[in-house]
């Protein structure tokens, strides 16, 4: 369609994903952070005048992609659902799926290979293509989005199994625009994966001051091998980018709303990683306990919303550290 443009908005939730897709007036959300993220997101959609999303897509079942999804059905209409899997023992997807059959909305389980349209902007599934793994990670939606000659490819957090995956299938991950994934951990983006995606952008959704200290020198430095063009929610806050078919512009909320500096890093600070949780016991932590150092990744979430939420959650706070 002449004239039209993609809009991509990386929200700033903090160590935890969010990017809302915009083609022809067809919107599509992929992941939505936190639980606590879930005003932030209701309020985003609002403010940008999204009365129906044409798809939500929920890259992998774990809290800081989908926990803030469940915000989604009191914001908008929502018209599909694209998941890599229905089974989990992650509470927060299992409300997800709940609250999306009792919203009438259908979930789709993606395969590699699948197309759907966005306007005039095609999404290919490229992963997962195997979900029948441990790892969470790498049963996420790799999703790559065509808009006439520019490509963004979306990666959730997928690590090195999935990226070999994706390699040994041969599909095309060229692109302009790379989601890094896992939040610039050392475990995904590795070097033959971003030489074959060949980004000329990135964009990292990462909190500041995370303990997992991510994004990783190591893929920094890959990243600066690579001559790509970084940009980082932390330090930037809401990343959008725009495309008119041809080119790509970038612009950043604390780059270009100086006057909102000040308030956005202290609520940002404030608000990311408050406190890290254990699904299995149902206890809550300061970010900081010996205890979430010991805690297995699978059981691990964070959580950047309030204590008392936590507790009619049925989550009791940790005796050693006493969050």
């Amino acid at each position: 369609m002449d004239g039209s443009t993609l809009r991509i908005d990386f929200i700033d939730v903090g160590q935890a994903d969010a990017a809302l897709l915009e083609c022809d007036g067809e919107f599509m959300m992929i992941d939505g952070g936190n639980r606590g993220d879930s005003s932030l997101i209701y309020t985003f959609l609002k403010k940008r005048g999204v009365n129906e999303l044409k798809y939500i897509v929920g890259t992998h079942a774990h809290a800081d992609h989908i926990g803030g999804l469940t915000a989604i059905y009191h914001a908008t209409k929502v018209d599909n659902a694209l998941v890599s899997k229905l089974e989990s023992d992650n509470n927060y997807f299992n409300e997800l799926v709940q609250g999306l059959n009792e919203n009438s909305v259908p979930i789709k389980v993606v395969k590699a290979g699948d197309t759907y349209t966005l306007g005039s902007a095609i999404c290919t599934v490229v992963g997962p293509l195997n979900t029948n793994v441990d790892n969470v990670n790498n049963t996420s939606v790799v999703l790559k989005v065509d808009f006439r000659n520019t490509s963004f490819l979306f990666t959730g957090d997928a690590e090195w199994d999935e990226e070999q995956d994706i390699l040994s299938s041969g599909v095309d991950i060229n692109c302009d625009l790379l989601k890094v994934g896992h939040h610039g951990s050392n475990t995904s983006t590795f070097y033959r994966f971003l030489r074959e995606a060949s980004p000329k952008y990135a964009v990292i959704s990462v909190g500041k001051n995370n303990t997992y200290v991510h994004p990783e020198e190591d893929v920094l430095s890959r990243l600066r091998d690579a001559d790509v063009e970084v940009h980082r929610t932390d330090n930037e806050g809401d990343i959008t980018c725009i495309s008119d078919g041809n080119n790509i512009t970038i612009t950043t909320e604390k780059n270009n709303v100086k006057e909102q500096v000040v308030s956005t890093e202290g609520t940002n600070e404030t608000a990311e990683c408050r406190y890290s949780v254990n699904t299995k016991s149902h206890k809550f932590h300061r970010p900081d306990c010996e205890a979430v150092s010991k805690m297995s990744e699978k059981n691990k979430e964070y959580y950047n919303g309030d204590r008392e939420t936590l507790i009619k959650d049925g989550y009791s706070p940790c005796k050693i550290c006493s969050p």
